[in-house]
């Protein structure tokens, strides 16, 4: 349904004002060094989580995981920060359309792997882990038909717009609907609110750099996101499978 409203919607093109971040401050001779240099954040957390599921997989007893199996949207979601920790620094060292489609696709696809993750969790094993790569799909293509119609002179948001939001609405609404098999169900609103705050700070930009010209509200966005990310971490490393 939300698919079918974005085809109906106008076209929304991607603002050549976004690029226009208020921090262009450059340092060692990296412009715009803080949004670049923050993506590192992303870059640690998702290197850490890789080595937390590679130690689980190792363990012949572990109580992160109902299954091995139900590890592999998480590994979803971890491979994307290392990839939007290399995709972002590459967009903010030279902000245009091209890069933005490299900062972009992780994110979409760290998105929907968490969603997935939600649904292993919260509904059953089995259909989140058969939604998985359909999801990853639709994320993808919402990031790929953007840039395209962007190549075409004819930039569409729609459905990148809708699969992000509507991602985030769907696994709020699991996490009120269906109770985690897990402890610590209740560190997902904490990765939501994180994540809103990101948004917050990024649409803030320009007013968080003027109360004292140190960060910007894009760099504080790069850094409450890759937040969230890390309590996904601490999440799944305190867990334990309810009985």
């Amino acid at each position: 349904m939300a698919l079918l409203v974005a085809a109906i919607l106008p076209p929304i093109p991607q603002p050549l004002a976004y690029h226009e971040l208020i921090d262009q401050r450059s340092f060692l001779g990296v412009p715009n060094f803080l949004n670049v240099a923050s993506n590192l954040i992303f870059l640690f957390v998702g290197i850490a989580g890789l080595v937390f599921l590679w130690r689980v997989q190792a363990l012949s007893s572990q109580k992160n995981f109902a299954t091995l199996s139900e590890c592999w949207p998480y590994l979803i979601v971890f491979l994307s920060m290392i990839m939007v920790g290399v995709g972002s620094a590459y967009y903010h060292w030279q902000p245009d359309n091209t890069a933005l489609f490299w900062d972009r696709l992780p994110i979409a696809t760290g998105i929907m792997g968490l969603l997935a993750a939600t649904v292993t969790e919260r509904v059953g094993s089995r259909q989140g882990l058969q939604w998985l790569p359909v999801l990853v799909m639709i994320g993808s293509a919402s990031v790929i038909y953007w840039g395209w119609s962007e190549q075409q002179g004819a930039g569409n948001l729609n459905f990148y717009i809708v699969v992000q939001f509507c991602s985030i609405f769907l696994i709020i609404l699991l996490a009120i609907l269906f109770p985690s098999r897990y402890t610590r169900g209740t560190d997902i609103y904490v990765v939501i609110f994180l994540y809103g705050l990101a948004k917050l700070a990024e649409m803030l930009d320009g007013e968080i750099y003027h109360l004292g010209q140190v960060v910007s509200g894009h760099t504080l966005k790069h850094m409450l996101a890759g937040l969230a990310v890390c309590w996904i971490l601490r999440m799944l490393k305190k867990r334990r499978l309810l009985a």
